[in-house]
């Protein structure tokens, strides 16, 4: 049986760690190297780092910064924000990321998934869709979350798969920061259309909301910020409590 996989997510702005509520009201996590570091050794899967001021300035410094992420850390890790091109695609990989992850430009111009898994191959894409629920429809947002869009996040999920992306994230905006569980059901329903792994993110708050998310919507992945950054979930008592649940997580320290 597959395990489960715990990704921490570090949102990366001005070279430090922030997280918010909503998308919203920022505040400072630590230094990005360190916390990759650290969680690396407590047991992590994999890493997300998300670059949320993605301006060409900030996009330099951030590669530089993925270059001292791969030389301290261990285990794979994702690097998204501002990605438009094959080029973009390159630099990053080139700087030690494992796999790269596309939202708004990927939204704007579908094909570029497309064109990213035939030169990269899907193993590398993962495509994060950040989507509202209004009115009973689950409405797919870009620009971090600022922009509403016209799709949704069913069909738009079946399109990313279908043009080659090798996995889904999917953060629901109206869980994201709030503590109170992840968005189960929209979960399960991706979970059971699509044939690619699917990552929770958006809602943690308690080890038993990790627990109900593998349990109820069988994703494969569960992707967390705030309660790593602020210790108030620490790593490896989480995979002891989901394997205690009967939930097949690796623990090799």
């Amino acid at each position: 049986m597959l395990t489960k996989r715990i990704i921490p997510c570090l949102d990366v702005k001005d070279g430090r760690t922030v997280k918010g509520i909503n998308f919203e009201s920022l505040r400072d996590a630590g230094n990005p190297v360190e916390l990759g570091y650290r969680y690396s050794q407590e047991g992590a899967d994999e890493l997300v780092y998300l670059d949320i001021s993605a301006t060409q300035e900030a996009r330099k410094a951030f590669t530089e910064l993925i270059r001292e992420v791969a030389a301290t850390c261990s285990i794979p890790f994702t690097v998204g924000g501002g990605i438009n091109s094959i080029q973009d695609v390159d630099k990053l990989l080139l700087a030690g990321a494992d796999k790269v992850t596309v939202n708004s430009a990927a939204v704007k111009d579908p094909e570029l998934i497309d064109n990213l898994s035939k030169e990269f191959g899907s193993q590398c894409i993962v495509v994060a869709i950040d989507a509202r629920l209004q009115h009973e429809e689950w409405v797919v947002h870009t620009h971090g979350g600022r922009k509403a869009t016209d799709k949704e996040l069913f069909s738009w999920a079946m399109e990313v798969q279908s043009r080659g992306a090798g996995e889904i994230m999917f953060t629901s905006m109206n869980h994201d920061g709030t503590k109170e569980g992840f968005a189960i059901e929209a979960l399960a329903h991706l979970h059971e259309s699509l044939n690619i792994p699917v990552i929770a993110s958006g809602g943690a708050g308690l080890k038993e909301h990790f627990a109900d998310v593998f349990n109820q919507s069988h994703v494969d992945a569960a992707l967390a910020a705030s309660v790593f950054h602020f210790d108030e979930i620490k790593l490896m008592d989480l995979k002891r409590y989901l394997k205690l649940n009967k939930i097949p997580v690796r623990i090799d320290l």
